[in-house]
């Protein structure tokens, strides 16, 4: 026992060493960065040239660029590329710390109906996973709940602030619907397929009743202006109320193939297709044509991922995003992850290789879910007046191989470290060992 204590006691005291040290501050100053390839994403590829960035703006950008007097931090790129920050469509990033930990669980509140979760309050800006993500030129994410048939708000997060406020993207926010699935659990769900559709049946039921009380709820409201008319409390059917009258997007998450119809035909009989966004999606190849036909976006992934039946090839879930663009799908990508929300250019990478032009495979993480969110304006392309959110990169960011070299969001020249650079700087620099 005094061996095992003293043991203890010697590795908490050498813990600190490898500690996640603070990163060193953001800072903003004008820079030009010349000699590199600027990837636009919206208008081509600018061989040999210039962008200058004015506090959180891109002030120019060419390969004729006159660089003003006052800008004096400069920054050769010669031989690397220059790319828009990347935007993962869907992640539990800083809602989990842990993942077998509940304590460092926000993603899913107590409940079964929860509209009124709003994500962004749980986002924790320390998240050691977030400076791990950004270094690999993820910038901006929809940090989203999950659990229950109505979760609460996702919200689109910068990757940079010491509040959720100061994180959070010109206040976007999307009401989650799970719903109601015909699908398995998984390998161990052995309930029979009667169980299984009278479930869903039933979930379907709720859904709808639950629609039909909020739209009354909302009628009420209009028509009174009174509080005194409707329940004292109702957090649930308040938050649900922007939503049934038009005023928030769903995002509305859906994978099987039967259940992606019901769900668009669901929509198309409450006249909200033009307000939603489907996500998941992972069967979405089966029914492309008719979600193309509805004209409604889809944020699909993880790419990297199991096929969802035995019979299905290899490759179904890589291929998936080419299948819905080649239909005319408009498709973003996102990783459904928490920590390994890095891992969104590999997922892009795979979409690329299995039939997604790489062109699209870029978009499909940086221009196109910024249209989709309403924030085209500021992120997903290199043009003057958008945001500096940005990063430089050795090579194809697809490739595993490739370094970012230099990254700016909303301006800031944020350094790259993370707890990963800690430990590898720790352990290549370490002591030849301890002493005894």
């Amino acid at each position: 026992m005094l061996r095992f204590v003293t043991c203890l006691l010697s590795l908490t005291l050498w813990i600190p060493t490898l500690s996640h040290a603070q990163n060193a501050p953001a800072q903003r100053t004008d820079i030009a960065i010349t000699n590199a390839r600027l990837v636009t994403v919206s208008d081509g590829i600018i061989e040999n040239g210039t962008l200058v960035i004015r506090a959180d703006t891109i002030a120019a950008l060419g390969s004729d660029v006159e660089i003003p007097d006052d800008v004096t931090t400069r920054h050769d790129a010669e031989g690397h590329a220059v790319y828009p920050g990347f935007i993962d469509s869907g992640t539990r990033l800083g809602l989990v710390e842990v993942s077998s930990l509940s304590e460092t669980q926000d993603y899913d509140e107590i409940g079964d109906l929860t509209p009124h979760m709003d994500a962004l309050t749980a986002v924790n800006p320390n998240s050691v996973a977030i400076p791990v993500t950004r270094v690999d030129g993820v910038t901006t994410v929809i940090a989203e709940p999950s659990g229950g048939q109505w979760p609460g708000q996702a919200a689109l997060i910068d990757l940079i602030g010491y509040t959720p406020e100061q994180m959070h993207v010109d206040g976007v926010r999307y009401m989650v619907l799970n719903f109601p699935s015909t699908g398995r659990r998984g390998t161990s769900d052995t309930r029979s397929e009667d169980e299984i559709e009278e479930e869903a049946q039933e979930a379907l039921d709720e859904l709808n009743t639950l629609w039909d009380d909020a739209t009354l709820y909302a009628t009420i409201q209009s028509r009174t202006g009174e509080a005194g008319h409707l329940p004292e409390y109702a957090p649930a059917y308040d938050a649900l109320v922007p939503v049934v009258t038009g005023e928030q997007p769903i995002m509305l998450k859906v994978d099987k193939a039967d259940d992606i119809l019901d769900a668009l035909e669901w929509a198309e009989e409450r006249e909200i297709l033009d307000q939603i966004v489907l996500s998941g999606v992972s069967e979405g190849w089966r029914v492309a044509d008719a979600i193309a036909d509805a004209d409604v976006p889809v944020l699909t992934g993880p790419v990297i991922a199991l096929p969802t039946r035995a019979s299905d090839r290899y490759d179904a879930p890589y291929a998936n995003a080419s299948r819905l663009h080649d239909a005319g799908v408009t498709v973003a990508l996102r990783t459904g992850e928490a920590s390994n929300v890095r891992n969104l250019p590999f997922h892009a990478g795979f979409a690329a290789a299995h039939g997604l032009n790489p062109e699209a495979a870029l978009e499909a993480i940086t221009l196109t879910p910024a249209r989709i969110f309403g924030v085209d304006d500021q992120l997903g392309s290199l043009e003057v007046g958008k945001q500096a959110t940005l990063f430089v990169a050795d090579g194809d960011p697809f490739e595993p191989a490739t370094q970012i070299t230099r990254l700016f969001i909303n301006g800031y020249d944020v350094p790259l470290e993370s707890r990963h650079t800690d430990l590898y700087d720790e352990f290549l620099n370490r002591s030849p060992g301890l002493e005894k």
